[in-house]
């Protein structure tokens, strides 16, 4: 018996049961005029006009092509998102907070491992119910990160009870903007947003969202032209139990696979699996067409699956196992020539035995995410610390004590240490300094509006 697909005519109402899939229909909603509109009515911060507000103001206007492509990613998702701060009652302005998070790109990764269009680090994503498994991470997921970004802000707010000191404890951690309240208190000086002494990143951070509602507010002014959203859902719902490949997912909704996986981003490999029930996001008007589709069909929709690295296995004879070179099946598990891949450590391996055409278009299969839980070795260089090390990694000291419990004391030159992390290193170890709770991507080459140093190009 065939899993049963559900369609929800949008991500709030209830599914429509797809058992006849002649009877799926999706009727694409009446544009009610234009988002743009909505959101400025439903501004409700107070303004803020200060030499950081104008320089970030004055940075989008020197780049139109950043802005357009920036606002084109949003219109996907916008609608979700001013939804869900309208039923909140938090005033539309923290809607286009991913503008200045991720430029609404859903596959930001920064340095600091924080991911998504609302940049959440490993640990606060998990706090507000995002899942990160082997198979996918919700950090990426446009409905659960959305959801888990405005719980976080909620709680934010009711503990500070102004926005622009939640949004600089979204950015710079709760815990932070605790002590710098405190230290203020101490000394008997004021405790609002502007008073505070704060990290140069976070003290533009409010001023670039402040910027960016002043563009909305009137694009005009400031040389930019931003097209017209529909004031109508752009997306909806279907929930299957089947699993399928990414490409047959978007093959089925006759959509391009990039376009598939703007919506979808949440997928590590190129498989939707890894839960009892996955939640697929279509354009409206693609939603019933798909369903009916994957009703109807009786086809092997899986080639690839998990497999587990047996004690005394090696990769050429995995590779051997499941017809692939063993330099293909190192590329699609992100494998370097020269890594040590440990017992029990997940692969990728095709579902059945590829044949040579097969076999040959693998090593370039195109996955969503850098394979996580890459193990390497880092060899102790003269006066490294544990804490230096974690930093370079991002990780933390605990984990590099759980991977190498004979680590007691003081490191030694030379010292061999494992390291399971899917993050690059980030230059040189460092032997102080703090690591923050929850880094931003810091608008992802905003052209460091307010001194923060971009973390990476937008695309």
């Amino acid at each position: 018996m065939l899993a049963r697909a559900v369609v929800a005519p949008s991500v709030d109402e209830p599914a429509v049961s797809a058992e006849d899939p002649s009877a799926i229909t999706v009727p694409l909603p009446p544009a009610n005029g234009n988002l743009w509109e909505r959101i400025r009515a439903g501004f409700g911060m107070p303004d803020l006009d200060t030499p950081e507000v104008r320089k970030a103001a004055d940075w989008y206007a020197a780049n139109p092509e950043y802005v357009a492509r920036m606002v084109e990613r949003s219109r996907r998702y916008l609608y979700y998102i001013v939804g869900q701060v309208e039923k909140r009652g938090m005033p539309t302005e923290i809607a286009l907070l991913p503008m200045i998070e991720s430029a609404f790109n859903p596959m930001a990764y920064s340095k600091s491992r924080a991911s998504g269009i609302w940049q959440f680090m490993p640990s606060t994503g998990k706090i507000y119910g995002m899942q990160q498994t082997w198979w996918f991470d919700e950090r990426r997921d446009i409905v659960a990160a959305t959801d888990g970004a405005l719980d976080y802000l909620e709680k934010l707010y009711q503990e500070f009870g102004d926005w622009r000191l939640a949004l600089a404890a979204y950015n710079w951690g709760e815990g932070s903007v605790r002590r710098a309240i405190a230290a203020n208190a101490k000394r008997k000086l004021p405790t609002d947003y502007l008073s505070l002494k704060m990290p140069a990143e976070t003290r533009g951070y409010v001023p670039k969202l402040q910027a960016i509602e002043n563009i909305v507010r009137d694009p005009k002014a400031y040389g930019l032209k931003f097209a017209d959203i529909p004031d109508a859902p752009y997306f909806s719902v279907v929930r299957t139990s089947r699993k399928m490949d990414v490409k047959i997912a978007a093959e089925l909704a006759d959509m391009p696979l990039e376009e598939f996986l703007s919506l979808n981003p949440q997928h590590n490999r190129p498989v939707i699996a890894g839960a009892d029930e996955a939640s697929i996001l279509l354009p409206y008007d693609k939603a019933g067409l798909f369903a009916a589709k994957l009703e109807l069909s009786d086809q092997p929709m899986v080639t690839w699956q998990a497999y587990k690295l047996k004690t005394g296995e090696t990769l050429q004879q995995v590779a051997t196992r499941f017809g692939l070179p063993l330099e293909t099946l190192r590329a699609v598990n992100g494998i370097g020539a020269r890594a040590v891949v440990p017992v029990n450590h997940t692969l990728l391996v095709p579902s059945q035995l590829p044949s040579s055409a097969t076999a040959a278009t693998l090593q370039s299969a195109v996955f969503t995410t850098v394979p996580e839980g890459r193990t390497f070795y880092h060899r102790v260089r003269n006066s490294e610390t544990l804490y230096g090390i974690a930093a370079r990694y991002h990780v933390s000291v605990q984990e590099l004590k759980t991977w190498n419990p004979d680590v007691k004391g003081k490191l030694m030159r030379g010292q061999r240490l494992r390291v399971i992390s899917d993050a690059a290193p980030s230059g040189k170890s460092r032997h102080g300094g703090k690591s923050r709770k929850r880094a931003t991507a810091a608008a992802l080459g905003s052209g460091k509006p307010a001194g923060a140093k971009a973390l990476a190009a937008p695309r």
